[in-house]
């Protein structure tokens, strides 16, 4: 029992098993189980193996076995899920433990298998979102059959469609196109009947067969993202918050997704900052650290359209701002306006002004009669007279300047 314990837990550390199935089948068609045998080391030296296979009450049609893996073919007569299990031991060792095992379920349904698909259809182009769709735009919706056997390769088949909205189509071919103009959730309902001649087995003659399937999908109506306006200003200032809001026209939840470059490019996968909007409006905040020429690029999409729009962003150097610069050159010339004016204005006004002036005769005329009058009154014989008279002239000179012979006055305009 130890041994057999550590062996075990050898073997599981050295292999594993991969089981798969292609189901689920209906009746009378034959499904495949592939088992494949993988070493989880390399130094395990390479061997024949031998698969073991359990899918009873399931019919055997065909097995197939090579170095490292094994398939099997079986059918069903009866619907229901039933487990496959295999498990594998050395070739030359059957009495052997395995060295590896495992399962799988395998479901048969006596219905037909397959399922619905929504595509839409815009300028010649296919593309595929899940259940959704947009308004006003061809959506597709096709029915593809699971037949890994072609069990029903002989089979015609008819549609049966309903759209959910009163409408209803009938149709050989596994798909129909619809130009839906109404936004909101509806479900597709499909019936799909086979039919096709079988030669009895017992009494040798033809008879009719026939197999149904009922299948439903999801169809989500959308208003596709027609437009994407950005409001805000396309300069700022290093290290300056710049506050940006955009506005989408489109049914939400909307994946956005946006990158500021130093040139526009095209967004895509997941290399942006991807954010949800449950709402037709956001608020983008963003500082820069360095000067330049920027773009912003913005992703919308929601679901069943998608939209790209840029904004250009001009960073300047952090300084004055050229508002506060024009304000200030304004405020400079008018300051100088000013001046000017009242230069202007009052030098006008002191050349109306009158000013007086003391006229002080320092012609050679007073001179000369003042020596013609010194001469005349002083001789040789006069000497006191002179003396008397130099002494008055003497006084007379003292308060000239105080007590002048006559008073001119002339008036001059500046």
């Amino acid at each position: 029992n130890v041994w057999f314990t550590h062996f075990l837990l050898l073997s599981t550390e050295l292999y594993s098993l991969e089981i798969t199935n292609n189901g689920p089948i209906t009746t009378g068609a034959q499904a495949t189980v592939q088992a494949r045998l993988r070493m989880k080391n390399e130094n395990v030296t390479s061997n024949w193996y031998h698969f073991n296979w359990v899918y009873a009450p399931l019919i055997l049609i065909e097995k197939s076995e090579q170095q490292f893996n094994s398939i099997i073919n079986v059918t069903g007569e009866f619907p229901g899920t039933f487990p496959v299990s295999v498990w594998v031991t050395h070739k030359n060792c059957w009495l052997c433990r395995p060295i590896a095992r495992n399962i799988t379920v395998l479901q048969i349904t006596e219905f037909i298998t397959g399922n619905l698909t929504i595509a839409q259809i815009e300028d010649s182009r296919v593309t595929t979102h899940g259940s959704s769709s947009s308004m006003d735009t061809m959506t597709r919706i096709s029915f593809s059959l699971h037949d890994p056997s072609h069990y029903f390769k002989s089979a015609s088949f008819v549609y049966n469609w309903d759209f959910g909205d009163g409408v209803y189509q009938i149709t050989k071919e596994p798909f129909v196109y619809c130009n839906c103009s109404s936004m909101g959730n509806r479900t597709v309902h499909l019936k799909v009947v086979a039919e096709w001649e079988q030669i009895g087995s017992i009494i040798h003659e033809r008879e009719i067969l026939q197999k149904t399937g009922d299948f439903t999908t999801a169809l989500e109506l959308l208003d596709a993202v027609k437009s994407i306006d950005i409001v805000g200003s396309r300069e700022t200032h290093v290290m300056e918050n710049l506050n940006l809001s955009l506005h989408i026209n489109g049914t939400p939840p909307l994946a956005l997704c946006w990158l500021i470059k130093s040139e526009c490019i095209p967004l895509e996968g997941d290399k942006c900052h991807l954010v949800e909007v449950s709402g037709s409006c956001y608020n983008l905040s963003h500082t820069f650290r360095d000067a330049g020429q920027y773009c912003l690029s913005v992703r919308v999409e929601n679901g069943v359209t998608m939209l790209q729009t840029y904004h250009g962003i001009k960073v300047r150097p952090a300084g004055i701002h050229p508002a506060f610069f024009v304000l200030l050159c304004t405020a400079l010339v008018s300051v100088m306006l000013v001046l000017v004016l009242y230069t202007t204005f009052r030098s006008h006004t002191q050349q109306k002004d009158l000013v007086e002036v003391a006229d002080f005769d320092f012609s050679p005329l007073s001179d000369e009669r003042r020596s013609n009058h010194s001469k005349s009154g002083c001789g040789p014989v006069c000497c006191r007279s002179c003396l008397l008279q130099s002494s008055k002239e003497a006084v007379w000179e003292s308060h000239e300047l105080l007590h002048s012979l006559y008073k001119p006055v002339k008036m001059y305009t500046l």
